[in-house]
């Protein structure tokens, strides 16, 4: 038997009415966090820094993609510069501020994140824990 991971999710994925769009706001935003696409297939892009851990990509069924109300990703960051960076680029590429980057105190003394909305409208987050100094 395999040791247990520590990670208790394989991956997540959301979805895009337009795909095109969609791969070139997370290739760019993505990369501020240093992640980047792992696998690309028509329609859908996988994301990670070894294994494709969240993806984007136009819905099996060929409806129009959702946005769930209370459902976000948040995409750990190395440092406060990388969240900076996350919500400036999501910004720039027509993301939407839910949230500017700062210290979340209700979430814990050292949590330190940004919101934004991506193009389809889904709740992404860039967040560490800064350690004390």
């Amino acid at each position: 038997m395999s040791e247990l991971s520590p990670s208790v999710l394989s991956h997540v994925s959301v979805g895009t009415n337009d795909y095109p769009r969609a791969k070139a706001f997370y290739d760019a935003v993505l990369a501020t966090l240093q992640i980047r696409c792992v696998m690309d297939f028509p329609g859908g892009a996988g994301y990670g820094r070894a294994f494709p851990e969240f993806w984007i990509q136009t819905p099996h069924d060929g409806g129009r993609a959702g946005v769930a109300n209370g459902v976000h990703v948040a995409f750990l960051a190395h440092s406060v510069e990388e969240v900076q960076a996350f919500h400036a680029q999501a910004l720039a590429l027509g993301g939407t501020d839910d949230g500017a980057p700062g210290p979340r105190p209700d979430y814990g003394v050292d949590y330190y994140a940004a919101f934004v909305r991506d193009l389809d409208g889904h709740k992404i987050e860039a967040m560490l824990l800064i350690q004390p100094a």
